[in-house]
C-alpha cells in the first residue's frame, strides 16, 4: 500500500511539474510575441523616420545670389529653382535671396536661413575673399554648403578638405573661359587682327569685380592665350566695369577716345561686351573689320550679335549644367551620400559657327 501511495505521489509531482512547465512556456511565448511586436513597431518607426529624412519635398533650401541684376545669375537662379522642383523639392521650401552686392546683407540672410532651419545652403558669394566667414557659419550650424559660380580661393577650399567638411564648389574653371576668349582672337589670325601691321596686338580690358577670381582669371588668361601663340601684345587700357553694361559703355568710350589704335576689346562678361559694343558703334568702328570684341556668358542678346557679326565671339557659361550639378550636390548632402569638394563644369567657345546652336538651346 505504501508503495502504491508513493507512486501516486510521484505521479502528482510529475504532473504538477508538467503543468508548471506548460504555463512557463506559454508565458515565455507571450513575452516573445510581445518583444517581436515591439521590435517590429520600432523597425517600422525607424523606416518611417528614414523615409521622412529622405523625403526631399520636406527639406528646406536656402539660396543667396550675389545680385539679381546680373543677367547670367538670373538665368542660373531660375534654372536652379525649376530643376530642384523637378527633382521633388517643394517650391515653398526654397528660399532665394538677392544680396544686392552687399556681403554684410548676404551674411545676415545666411544667418536668418540658418535660424529658420534650412537643411542645405547654396551660396553665390558677393565677395569670395570672405568665403571663410560663410563657411564657418554653415559648418558651425552643421549645415552642408554648396558654393556656386563664384569660386573661393585655394586656401579656403583646402580647409574643406583638411577638415572633412560638407562643403563643395560647383562651377567652371575661369581660366578656361579666359583661354577660350583668347583662342577666339587667335583663330582669326594675326594678319587680320593686327590692323596697323606693327606685329603687336593693342587691346583694352574691361574687368568685372576685381576681388572675383573669375574676373582675375579671365583678365589674365585671355591675354595669355595670345602670348602662348607667340603674339606680342600691348595693354592700352584696363579698368573695372563691375560686370555692368552701362559702366562698360562709359569706360569703352573713354578708352577708344584715348586710344583709337585699339584692335581688340576684352570684356569679362557679355553685359559689359554689350556696353562696349555701343561705344564701338558710336566711335564709328566696325566689329569684324577694324576691331574685335569678345565677352563671356552667351547671353541671348550677345548671341544674336555674334550671329550677325557685331560681336566677334563669346564663351558659353553653361548654367544648365552648373545648376543641375549644384542640385545634385544638394541632394547628395541631404541623403548622406557626400560630394567631392570641387565639382567642375566646362565652358564652350562660341563664334558665328555655333552661336545659333547655343541660342536654340537656351531658348
Amino acid at each position: 500500500m505504501k508503495k502504491k501511495m508513493g507512486s501516486l505521489f510521484m505521479a502528482g509531482v510529475i504532473a504538477a511539474a508538467m503543468l508548471s512547465g506548460c504555463a512557463g512556456a506559454e508565458s515565455e511565448s507571450a513575452d516573445t510575441e510581445e518583444s517581436a511586436e515591439a521590435e517590429s513597431a520600432e523597425t517600422a518607426e525607424q523606416d518611417t523616420a528614414t523615409e521622412s529624412s529622405n523625403d526631399i519635398s520636406q527639406k528646406k533650401i536656402g539660396i543667396c545670389i550675389y545680385q539679381f541684376d546680373d543677367n547670367f545669375m538670373s538665368l542660373y537662379r531660375d534654372e536652379l529653382v525649376n530643376y530642384l522642383v523637378d527633382q521633388g523639392f517643394s517650391e515653398e521650401n526654397i528660399t532665394v535671396e538677392d544680396s544686392e552686392l552687399s556681403q554684410e546683407k548676404q551674411n545676415q540672410q545666411i544667418q536668418t536661413m540658418i535660424d529658420n532651419g534650412v537643411d542645405v545652403l547654396i551660396i553665390n558669394a558677393v565677395n569670395t575673399s570672405e568665403a571663410a566667414g560663410i563657411t564657418d557659419m554653415a559648418v558651425g550650424a552643421g549645415i552642408p554648403l554648396v558654393y556656386i559660380n563664384r569660386e573661393p580661393d585655394v586656401a579656403e577650399e583646402q580647409r574643406w578638405v583638411d577638415n572633412g567638411w560638407e562643403v563643395t564648389y560647383v562651377g567652371c574653371d575661369a581660366r578656361q573661359s579666359g583661354t577660350l576668349q583668347g583662342n577666339i582672337i587667335v583663330d582669326i589670325g594675326l594678319e587680320k587682327v593686327d590692323q596697323n601691321d606693327d606685329n603687336i596686338v593693342q587691346y583694352i580690358m574691361i574687368e568685372g569685380d576685381p576681388e572675383n577670381i573669375d574676373a582675375q582669371y579671365r583678365t589674365q588668361f585671355s591675354v595669355k592665350a595670345l602670348e602662348d601663340q607667340g603674339w606680342s601684345v600691348k595693354c592700352l587700357y584696363d579698368e573695372v566695369g563691375n560686370w555692368d553694361r552701362e559702366s562698360a559703355k562709359q569706360l569703352s568710350k573713354e578708352a577708344l577716345e584715348k586710344h583709337p589704335e585699339t584692335e581688340v576689346v576684352f570684356c569679362n562678361n557679355d553685359s559689359m561686351a554689350l556696353g562696349a559694343l555701343e561705344s564701338i558703334n558710336e566711335a564709328g568702328r566696325t566689329v569684324g573689320e577694324d576691331i574685335y570684341l569678345v565677352g563671356v556668358d552667351a547671353l541671348t542678346e550677345a548671341l544674336d550679335d555674334v550671329i550677325d557679326g557685331s560681336i566677334t565671339g563669346t564663351v558659353f557659361n553653361d548654367y544648365f549644367d552648373q545648376s543641375h550639378r549644384a542640385a545634385a550636390a544638394t541632394i547628395n548632402y541631404m541623403k548622406g551620400a557626400g560630394n567631392d569638394h570641387y565639382i567642375g563644369c566646362d565652358y564652350v567657345m562660341v563664334t558665328k559657327d555655333n552661336a545659333q546652336e547655343i541660342l536654340d538651346r537656351i531658348k
